[in-house]
């Protein structure tokens, strides 16, 4: 296994961040650009907040992690003084989006943007410690805890109270994001925020006599069922079962490792594509048609979130069958989403792994699944 890590780091090194250090950075405004087309061309200028805090956070980890190289420091600084000009409405939630120039063009609806600019200002306090990042990512922070039981609050669109469902992406991103910040919000707080997170991914969302982690449930974790209780995501629960393994090396607990590690190949297994090879996008848990009609898509982080997932679930436990899925996957992931012709990889591709899409960047896509999976994979191999 040790052979692949040279491959993953040759490829983060001397591909993908060179794409995003010389193709997204705005020069003329600040931020980042990420709609980029196959080349890396610019084909649209919206900043979506999300992915302007995984950049950040992307280029202070490498600096922090790998190199200290000021150019990107210098990048990571280029996003952060856009973040904290335009990136807040009055009361410290992040918009969605802005135009180029940083004017709001759609509403703080999603808590993930508060997320990724709390993990971006948390990592770029690491190599440049300054009291305004720390403010933010505390008062961040608490925003995302008061709105966490009703995240999208006024904007969402389901009437409240016929069916108040619980949502599986924010406890995934929180067991990540509290060790991400835990040199800010201390030690003994997330020790005493972990095991609540821990439960909710755990127990919460899975269905023992399914034997599947679903994307919603009802508040008290019963099965609803209903297109969005049926709904599975395979890349969620895969990579959620990564951020437990490494809260479990934290914590010593070895059974929470091996659990962890069992549950992400029985999802592998279940999402598998028998006929195609791949992982579906969406499932639906009952075998009834999905309602996302991109089910059968085949998505860059999915991929390269599993692989992570596998090199840790070797490292920690020794299991062989990570070790098999492993080089199954390297072989699909490598051979069909990587462009033989320009940087960076391809984000979407068909049910039979065909390329549906040529852009680089987008509104979803941006510079993070792929240089963290990259450089996770790199160090836990070498």
């Amino acid at each position: 296994m040790q052979q692949y890590s040279a491959i993953y780091r040759d490829e983060l090194l001397n591909n993908i961040v060179p794409f995003w250090l010389h193709k997204s950075i705005d020069q003329e405004n600040g931020g980042y650009f990420t709609c980029l087309d196959r080349d890396g061309s610019v084909f649209d200028t919206d900043k979506f907040m999300w992915l302007q805090g995984r950049e950040l956070w992307c280029f202070s980890m490498l600096y922090d992690k790998v190199e200290p190289r000021q150019e990107w420091l210098d990048m990571a600084l280029n996003g952060a003084a856009f973040m904290q000009k335009y990136g807040r409405d009055e009361q410290g939630n992040w918009y969605f989006s802005l135009t180029a120039d940083g004017r709001p063009l759609v509403q703080p609806y999603n808590i993930f943007s508060d997320c990724f600019a709390m993990m971006g200002f948390a990592a770029l306090d690491k190599i440049q410690p300054q009291a305004e990042y720390r403010q933010i990512v505390e008062r961040t922070f608490e925003n995302i805890l008061a709105r966490k039981d009703n995240w999208k609050g006024h904007y969402s669109k389901a009437y409240p109270g016929t069916r108040p469902l619980k949502n599986f992406s924010l406890p995934m991103i929180l067991c990540n994001l509290s060790l991400e910040a835990e040199h800010i919000l201390g030690h003994e707080r997330v020790n005493e925020f972990i095991p609540a997170v821990i439960n909710e991914v755990m127990e919460v969302f899975y269905q023992p006599e399914l034997g599947v982690t679903l994307e919603n449930v009802n508040p008290d974790g019963s099965f609803s069922d209903s297109f969005e209780g049926r709904l599975l995501n395979p890349g969620h629960t895969i990579e959620a079962m990564w951020f437990i393994m490494d809260l479990g090396q934290r914590l010593g607990d070895h059974e929470l490792i091996k659990k962890a590690c069992n549950r992400m190949l029985q999802t592998l297994e279940y999402g598998w594509d028998q006929e195609h090879g791949g992982v579906f996008y969406f499932l639906d848990c009952q075998g009834h048609p999905p309602q996302q009609l991109e089910w059968d898509q085949k998505l860059w982080w999915v991929h390269v979130e599993a692989l992570v997932g596998l090199a840790k679930g070797y490292q920690y436990t020794g299991d062989e069958r990570c070790k098999t899925w492993f080089e199954t996957l390297h072989e699909y992931t490598w051979s069909r989403f990587k462009d033989p012709e320009y940087p960076e990889w391809f984000g979407y591709l068909n049910r039979r792994g065909e390329m549906l899409l040529p852009l680089k960047g987008g509104k979803w896509k941006g510079c993070f699944h792929i240089p963290r999976a990259l450089y996770q994979v790199w160090k836990t191999l070498e």
